[in-house]
């Protein structure tokens, strides 16, 4: 889609404005949370919790400003900003980028930094105090060297990709080749090599422009087999209906396990996402792929993808599929990451062959096209249990909390905006007076899907899930939501939305509280605070005499000075239990771990602090008799 350029111009001046502080200072922390919701609505990520860094990098515009392990640990994501783009002053020609050169240069200078930091040889170069060790480290260690398979680096700049043809700018896209990085490991006491994939995205005005327009749709992923495999993929066509096209296909299970290391969790349709547990299904595949793997396509359903375009070849005398469009696996997800992750483990897949069916919808019709593959999946599922969650899209209660969120006023008069649908707010900010919408609305009571989930889920005893973020979390939030024998776990309604308001002031406040940059606690903000927050609810909510008083926080909208000192004290408490406690120095996936959990919650340090004079005393402001 061609756009106009002083559009994208337009945008990036409004994109600034908002990433400003009360200073009138661009930080780069607000340009990744403008950034991280738009890739997580796209399944570029798993979650928008990241973890913050900061490293310049030689070219004196660019900087590593955080990273993304997803939780199998098999991909890592790296943020790269280009700060120059970011700046009032720069000169608009200087914001139109028509060369590839331009971003691959970029890219070189992140490559070389990766490549320094898996060879060791950015030990000596760093502070020990550096935010970015948490990344060195982990890509110098066996243990993450092991994991990751696939390294994705995303540079993040407010230019416009053009090209320019009579003095006239129109907008392109660039892609960029595939590049491995061979690194030497250890695995099962024996030296090995293995080659990193490195996929390399630019995160452009072009880009985030295409998002916002889109009002959240997710971008189409395109297959190219004959570009990926180096050849097209045989296939007998089934049928041939008005409306669709039905093939079916033999693959490799290596193909689909190179499909999974490009593409990871992108693959999975996006109503209906695999939640990885080697249950005993799981169990049963990896048997077959030890002890009869050439049987496994007797023995396994295969899996049903779906594409809204394919294009067909005849290679003499038979059909080949080269690409599918809008690529997405709706009933068999759970095959194919085990297929991958067997591989990983060391069994042999050349034996092993998967069933494979492939319906191609020709409706062009968004909402059409999203009803026939939530039905292709429901029915494509039948057999095997997909939970109501998974299929329904439009929850009724978090319709109810819309409502709410749409009528109900705070005590000092304000109100919150939650996002049923992604781009809601952006989409209120076009259609009226930006000003007032945005000072009736800023975006620091802006609550998304994913942001409701993790502040409701922070308040209760698993912060591990909450470190985990994205797509975990939600679906924990969306099973409490949803009918179970015709009962709700929890019932959305007026007292509800204050509470989850007053959770959310409060994980905002210590938010605060723990600082970022030169002034945090320490880098491990996305654990130290709902690992803190737990700690509360156990020493008060779960089954004692004092609830905490989420009404007080309600009405005053803010914390008190004491209450808020005290939480400082605790939170720099738990980032020393988290270093203490933790197995390894990788403290941000021990984080994720429920062993790390247990292992604080029952520390002797917690108890005395919880039942020190001063805890005592703050939390008797903040808490109310159970029976009141």
């Amino acid at each position: 889609m061609t756009i106009d350029v002083d559009e994208l111009l337009k945008l990036r001046k409004d994109l600034i404005a908002q990433a400003k502080d009360d200073h009138g200072y661009v930080h780069n922390d607000l340009i990744m949370q403008q950034v991280l919701p738009d890739l997580f609505e796209a399944k570029l990520v798993e979650t928008e919790e990241y973890e913050e860094c900061f490293h310049a990098l030689p070219s004196g515009r660019l900087s590593i400003n955080g990273f993304i392990n997803n939780e199998s640990g098999e991909r890592l994501q790296i943020f790269m900003l280009d700060k120059a783009s970011f700046e009032d002053g720069a000169n608009p020609e200087d914001l139109k980028i028509t060369q590839k050169s331009t971003y691959e240069k970029s890219f070189k200078h992140l490559i070389k930094f990766i490549k320094a930091s898996i060879n060791g040889d950015m030990k000596d170069k760093l502070q020990d105090s550096s935010s970015i060790q948490i990344l060195t480290n982990h890509l110098c260690s066996q243990e993450g060297l092991n994991q990751i398979d696939t390294i994705e680096l995303f540079l993040v700049t407010y230019t416009a990709t053009v090209t320019i043809r009579a003095n006239q700018a129109n907008t392109k896209s660039m892609h960029f080749d595939d590049e491995n990085i061979t690194v030497k490991l250890t695995k099962r006491e024996t030296q090995q090599t293995k080659d990193l994939l490195v996929l390399r995205r630019v995160i452009d005005l072009n880009y985030i422009y295409n998002v916002q327009m889109s009002r959240g749709n997710q971008e189409p992923l395109e297959v190219r087999f004959d570009k990926i495999l180096g050849h097209g993929i045989n296939t007998l066509q089934a049928a041939s209906e008005s409306g669709f096209k039905s093939y079916l296909c033999v693959f490799p299970a290596k193909t689909l396990v190179d499909l999974y290391k490009r593409y990871s969790s992108r693959l999975l349709e996006k109503n209906v996402r695999s939640f990885l547990q080697f249950n005993e299904v799981n169990k049963g595949i990896k048997r077959t792929i030890r002890k009869e793997p050439e049987k496994f396509l007797a023995y396994n359903n295969g899996l049903t993808i779906t594409a809204t375009e394919a294009k067909i070849r005849n290679n003499k005398g038979a059909l080949q599929i080269t690409s599918l469009t809008d690529f997405q696996i709706v009933n068999g997800g759970q095959t194919t990451a085990t297929l991958y992750f067997s591989h990983k483990d060391g069994l042999d897949l050349d034996k092993v062959s998967v069933m494979v069916k492939i319906n191609v919808l020709e409706s062009k019709n968004e909402k059409e096209l999203d009803e026939l593959v939530s039905d292709i999946s429901r029915y494509s599922n039948a057999q095997s249990r997909v939970s109501k969650v998974d299929l329904n899209s439009r929850n009724k209660e978090l319709i109810k909390f819309k409502k709410l969120s749409d009528s109900v006023t705070t005590p000092s008069a304000k109100r919150w905006f939650f996002e049923l649908h992604r781009g809601q707010h952006k989409t209120k900010i076009r259609m009226g007076n930006k000003n007032q919408i945005l000072k009736e609305f800023p975006r620091s009571r802006l609550i998304s899907k994913s942001d409701l989930a993790k502040y409701y889920s922070a308040w209760g005893k698993e912060p591990y899930k909450v470190k985990k973020g994205g797509e975990k979390i939600f679906r924990h939030f969306i099973e409490l939501l949803s009918e179970e024998d015709g009962t709700h776990k929890i019932t959305v309604d007026r007292d509800f939305y204050e509470n989850t308001i007053a959770k959310i002031i409060l994980f905002k406040s210590m938010e605060n509280i723990h600082g970022v940059r030169n002034n945090a606690i320490g880098q491990l903000r996305a654990a130290v605070i709902p690992y803190s927050l737990s700690i509360i609810y156990i020493y008060t909510d779960d089954g004692n005499k004092k609830h905490f008083n989420m009404q007080k926080i309600w009405k005053d909208e803010k914390l008190s000075d004491d209450f808020s000192n005290w939480l400082k004290s605790l939170m720099l408490l738990m980032y020393d239990l988290i270093k203490k406690y933790s197995i390894s120095d990788d403290y941000n996936e021990n984080s994720k771990k429920i062993e790390l959990w247990n292992s604080i919650a029952a520390s002797a340090e917690i108890k005395d602090f919880m039942s020190s004079k001063h805890s005592l005393k703050s939390l008797s402001d903040y808490t109310v008799d159970a029976n009141l």
